[in-house]
């Protein structure tokens, strides 16, 4: 048996800030590889980004092709010394696995690993179709040199998937209790208000950009943007900072703006809801001088297609643990809205209540768990 508390701890042993590698690629590499598994560390790049490391590894020619997808890049640890352990030393204490990516995603791509080997030692070495690994590591940062490259490099090879498990922390409390079928799109943009710049002292003189600035923002939150759908929350539009760039007291600014992000739902494309927002804006807008700065999306709502593979992983979840998950779509964006343009994605992980946080951690058992889930998955899928 391969155990997926030692892979976890190798793992958070690796300094994988984005966008450093830290050794964790290079250890999937060496594991993988021992498997009979074909490995590729592809490196992509963009102007004003550091490049970042990938890997891609395949075992199997035929179909079904099933990939386990995921990130072993993490978010900084933060004040190391507010930890109550090294955040990359994988202590175990108490039957709970501490480290900075205990549960986002270290611990779930180790449990993917080892089930996967536990399957393939169990098969003669090799699956009745393909299995592969999609690993980034540019999911923590700005995700323009990761999984959206890594998938593009792949299909021009003539790489095509079947299905895919991507490994982020889906549990609201406990393993098995929901899977993520879907993710909210999400589109950021700053309202700009244009006045007229003058003394205080004389506010007949001078246009507040400021006081049109608040009345907006109250009018863009006096109503919902919508209800919610079928499988989907509400949309919600939440203003996140305020920015005039006046440091003097006694100066009326000539313009005032504030940032905004929107998480939407399946009643919007990205054009019809920023149609929706201006129209919105217009309306309570007055005399105001206001235009809306829209930044590039690539978080496009998204839902997996009810069907086989969602009953599979329910089937295979209900045998482990005894429960029957929530299929959700809440939580914000991962590498999964690249992935469903290539195939239908699953997320299901680790427990995510200690994500990004101080003393990020996992119970051992629950790694134990996720992984006889995912062998069952493996097992069913190609039954």
């Amino acid at each position: 048996m391969n155990d997926p508390v030692e892979l976890a701890r190798e793992l958070l042993r690796c300094p994988s800030v984005t966008p450093a590698e830290g050794g964790a690629l290079s250890f999937l590499a060496g594991r993988l590889a021992a498997a009979g598994f074909t490995v590729e560390r592809p490196v992509f790049s963009e102007p004003g980004t550091p490049d970042i490391e990938n890997l891609y590894a395949r075992i199997g020619t035929g179909t079904p092709h099933l990939v386990f997808a995921g990130h072993t890049d993490v978010v900084p640890p933060g004040d190391d010394s507010a930890w109550r352990h090294p955040p990359f030393g994988g202590t175990i204490d108490g039957g709970v696995l501490y480290g900075r990516g205990a549960v986002d995603m270290k611990g779930a791509v180790a449990c993917a690993l080892a089930a996967t080997l536990d399957h393939l030692a169990a098969h003669g070495g090799k699956p009745k179709g393909s299995v592969s690994f999609l690993i980034t590591g540019d999911e923590e940062s700005v995700a323009v040199n990761g999984t959206i490259k890594l998938l593009r490099w792949a299909a021009a090879r003539g790489e095509k998937f079947d299905h895919c498990l991507l490994g982020e922390p889906s549990n609201a409390e406990a393993i098995g209790d929901t899977i993520k079928v879907g993710r909210r799109g999400s589109q950021n943009g700053t309202l700009v208000v244009t006045g007229k710049q003058g003394h205080v002292a004389y506010p007949e003189r001078a246009d507040n950009p400021v006081r049109s600035l608040a009345s907006l923002m109250v009018a863009l939150n006096a109503q919902p943007v919508d209800a919610g759908s079928e499988h989907f929350g509400p949309s919600n539009l939440e203003f996140t900072s305020i920015d005039v760039g006046n440091k003097t007291v006694n100066l009326i600014p000539g313009e005032a703006r504030a940032r905004f992000n929107i998480r939407f739902n399946d009643h919007h494309t990205q054009d019809t809801l920023r149609a929706l927002i201006e129209a919105r804006t217009q309306a309570a807008a007055g005399t105001a001088r206001w235009r809306i700065e829209w930044e590039p999306s690539n978080a496009d709502v998204f839902l997996a297609p009810p069907g086989p593979f969602i009953d599979l992983v329910v089937g295979a979840i209900r045998d482990v643990t005894g429960r029957t998950p929530v299929l959700s779509t809440t939580g914000g964006t991962s590498d999964a809205r690249f992935i469903k343009n290539y195939c239908p994605v699953l997320e299901f992980g680790l427990v995510g209540q200690t994500m990004h946080q101080v003393d990020e951690n996992t119970p051992v058992a629950d790694l134990t768990t996720l992984t006889a889930v995912y062998r069952r998955v493996l097992e069913a899928y190609f039954a």
